[in-house]
């Protein structure tokens, strides 16, 4: 055992014994405790998971009737052969690829595997329709390999047709080794009537250990099931028998309702406590018809009493959730720590990776530096550094939060953030350049020199970047102020300082422009955003300095942004307040997968408290009652559920073409088309003008979580200001729709709640605490699309969905009361 895991164990179990805790407390589940103790803190995965995933519940399911597939095997691919044993079709898969160099596309060379093995059993036409359900039993015998997976694809050969959804891709199945796995596909809602293949493959992503050689994947068994209640795929109205609720719990003090089908309204619920079964409240279900569907609507906002509950309707009962208030999202939030945890890059994650990435390399002015640290981004091994400061920042903000109420979570937060920050810092160069992303498949040898080094790391120098760089560091200067590292806060002051010289001499120079990739996260930045950013930016500094020009900045900065800003009223429901791309108001600002919405009430939230006594703060805090008031507007057209819409949009946005090709990346020919056929699917609310309850998008670009938890955490900052229950309300909703109050009774926390599905993390395996990109929405449609096909991008686990979840239950957790303002400098 290393000294710093014996050292880490000695502190948790003392921790975990002693007053402190007590006094604190963690949570009230002394099996999550002792798997807190046993990652030493989170410095091993945890082992811990809650309820049962939605794979393990098909495992449960009975089966009507079943098939066995018998066909032809063949193989592709170099790196495999394919032999039979008594029991099984193996694969043989070559992961020592010697000297060979993984080859991308020409405009992305290095995001590249080293090539699939592909095993296809062929099928010949046969039809499936009388089937719902594949199961697999596959036996992987992979020494060296820490992380085990195979995909499946399904293949028909007549198109999917109406009535039928294309499948979405390879369907990613997460292995133990060494171990006999049953593996299950549902595809009721896929054309089978002449299926023609399945494929398995096996993503040959080089070697974490040396020890990896050949793998063996040997498939025992292949079927065609079926069963009787499959998997709600897509749409909003409850599936029989389900009652849709926030499974982690809810606040104590704010709304609490619960969704079931309209066939219970008029009956009686029951709250009864856990575990006494006593009832504490009753009453009836309210029918609810809505622009979605019709629905029961349980509501049990009179309960405040924290404690364990259940919902009992009819025949129906959900599991034991909590009603709570400071530390009702403690629980989660370590697991999602745990996944951020398990995603460091250039550190060894125990049964995960070892050190890696030590010979991937950006290169600036005759100079070459690693770009080993911070977290992989999503489910490849890529890097983005903003997007790690984004959770830096966040592991910060509930970092503050929890100080006080739950040291021993804070302290962990703050470790996890001087982890994110050491890289953010290290990435900087000169002259205002940043090593700034690298999109990566492999894991390499570690060895300098030799055949796989990468020396293609993105550099770049706009203004954009250092603007919210400057912010976050400027932000990280003060939150650590506490005399523990001062030449750490030293720095940071200083870099935030030359980040912010360096964006304002860009911008003043070059403007908005300078956008180099589109593989960066940033690239469908509008000019409103980024003067909100920069103003942002300037606050932050004011309050870390007290100069005045900082100040003054952020009031000029802001006046761009109220500019941009709608004021006219749309519709009978008098939309307004939402944030155009620039004063022209000729396209709305828009997120389909990265989001920073946030940040324009940040903007206004942090001008309002730092120069309250300024004549335009009453034009700052108009900003913020108006967009507080656009997003309570949206909040019908998502009802009874809480998911913040998308929100509103121009029906002819596509000809405002540079603001259009920005935002929707990689664009198939006949993207304005698409435009208008998925805004045709949203709500007209005005000539001109249709709400969209998911964004509209036509890329591999989708998944909605950051989308409306930022959001979420915008309406959380003017709830704040304004003392706004609603609002507060409504930012804790985006928080319950992750944890299962959402059509598909589904928590999309891998290991918190129940019925979490498997996510798309082929590096990295399954870890607990992971998140996905979001729930989608497929084709024209504007209904929610959650299939169990497990491809990327919107089952893909991403940090930046991580970071927002815990940003999120920070804001939700500040004053319920209007935020007193205190002049840090009035005279300015």
């Amino acid at each position: 055992m290393s000294t710093s895991r014996f050292l880490s164990l000695c502190f948790a179990a003392i921790y975990f014994s002693s007053p402190l805790c007590q006094a604190v407390g963690q949570t009230t589940d002394a099996k999550f405790e002792s798997a807190l103790v046993r990652s030493g803190y989170i410095h091993e995965p945890l082992s811990h998971t809650d309820g049962n995933s939605l794979e393990a519940e098909a495992d449960m399911k009975l089966v009507a009737d079943s098939r066995k597939l018998h066909g032809e095997w063949r193989y592709a691919g170099k790196l495999i052969n394919l032999s039979d044993s008594d029991t099984a079709t193996v694969m043989h898969v070559n992961f020592n690829t010697g000297t060979a160099r993984a080859k991308g596309s020409p405009d992305d060379p290095d995001y590249a595997l080293y090539g699939h093995a592909v095993a296809t059993l062929r099928l010949g036409g046969i039809s499936l329709e009388r089937y719902n359900r594949l199961c697999l039993t596959i036996e992987p015998r992979c020494p060296g390999i820490r992380v085990v997976n195979i995909n499946l694809s399904f293949n028909n050969k007549t198109p999917s047709g109406k009535g039928f959804n294309p499948p979405t891709g390879a369907h990613l199945i997460q292995l133990k080794n060494n171990t006999l796995n049953r593996c299950y596909l549902e595809i009721a809602d896929l054309r089978r009537d002449c299926v023609d293949d399945i494929s398995l493959s096996v993503s040959v992503n080089g070697r974490d250990l040396p020890t990896a050689s050949e793998a063996i994947f040997l498939i025992h068994d292949i079927s065609a099931q079926t069963i009787a209640n499959p998997e709600k795929v897509s749409g909003w109205n409850p599936s029989d028998g389900r009652i849709i609720y926030s499974q982690s719990g809810y606040s104590a003090n704010g709304e609490k309702t619960a969704i079931c089908g309209a066939t219970l309204s008029g009956h009686t619920f029951k709250l009864v406590s856990s575990p006494d079964n006593r009832t504490v409240y009753e009453s009836t279900i309210t029918r609810r018809d809505e622009s979605t569907g019709t629905y029961g609507v349980i509501d049990f906002s009179p309960v405040s009493l924290p404690g364990n509950y259940r919902i009992i309707a009819d025949s129906l009962s959900t599991d034991v959730f909590s009603i709570g208030e400071a530390r009702l999202w403690d629980r989660s939030c370590w697991k999602v720590l745990n996944f951020i945890f398990c995603q460091r890059c250039g550190y060894p994650v125990p049964g995960i990776h070892s050190r890696c990435h030590t010979d991937l390399f950006s290169e600036h002015a005759g100079m070459k530096r690693p770009y080993s640290g911070g977290w992989h981004d999503a489910g490849d091994l890529s890097q983005q550094t903003l997007q790690t400061a984004d959770v830096c920042f966040s592991l910060l903000k509930l970092y503050e939060s929890r100080r006080y109420s739950n040291p021993a979570l804070a302290s962990r937060l703050r470790e996890e953030a001087l982890w994110g920050l050491d890289f953010v810092l290290r990435s900087r160069l000169s002259d205002g350049y940043h090593a700034s992303s690298m999109g990566l498949l492999i894991w390499q040898d570690g060895i300098v020199g030799s055949h796989d080094d990468i020396s293609s790391v993105r550099v770049q120098n706009l203004p954009f970047d250092n603007y919210l760089y400057a912010a976050y560091e400027a932000y990280a200067a003060r939150v650590l102020d506490d005399g523990t590292d001062p030449m750490l806060v030293d720095y940071l002051r200083k870099a935030a300082i030359e980040d912010y010289d360096f964006a304002k001499a860009g911008f003043e120079e070059h403007g908005f422009g300078g956008w180099i990739s589109p593989y960066e996260h940033t690239y469908c930045t509008g000019e409103s955003q980024f003067m909100a950013t920069a103003s942002w930016a300037a606050s932050l500094l004011y309050l870390l300095s007290g100069e005045s020009r900082y100040a003054e900045d952020a009031r000029n900065y802001a006046d761009y942004v109220l500019a941009s800003q709608s004021h006219e009223s749309i519709g009978d429901a008098a939309i307004t307040g939402f944030f155009y791309r620039n004063p022209d108001h000729r396209s709305v600002v828009h997120f389909i997968h990265q989001s920073r919405e946030q940040v324009f009430m940040h903007a206004m939230a942090t001008l309002c408290l730092t120069q309250p006594s300024h004549p335009d703060c009453t034009l700052w805090r108009k900003s913020i009652e108006d967009y507080g008031k656009y997003i309570k507007s949206l909040m019908s057209y998502t009802a009874p559920y809480g998911m913040i819409p998308a929100g509103i949009y121009r029906s002819d946005e596509y000809l405002d073409t540079e603001a259009f090709f920005s935002v929707h990346l990689f664009p198939p020919d006949d993207a304005p088309r698409q435009f208008t056929a998925q805004a045709e699917k949203g709500i007209q609310v005005a000539p001109g003008f249709v709400v969209r309850r998911f964004p509209i998008w036509f890329n591999i670009f989708n998944g909605n979580l950051a989308v409306h938890m930022s959001m979420g955490e915008a309406a959380a900052i003017c709830g704040n200001i304004l003392g706004d229950r609603r609002l507060m309300d409504i930012a804790r909703e985006q928080l319950y729709w992750v944890v299962g109050k959402n059509p598909f009774a589904q928590s999309l926390i891998y290991g918190e709640g129940s019925r979490y599905p498997s996510l798309n993390n082929f590096s990295s395996g399954e870890i607990i605490g992971a998140m996905p990109v979001g729930i989608r929405s497929l084709g024209d449609s504007d209904e929610p699309y959650w299939p169990q096909i497990n491809n990327a991008c919107y089952k893909e686990v991403w940090l930046t969905s991580a970071g927002k979840w815990l940003a999120l239950v920070a804001a939700t957790e500040q004053a319920s009361e209007p935020v007193e303002l205190i002049s840090y400098n009035s005279d300015n």
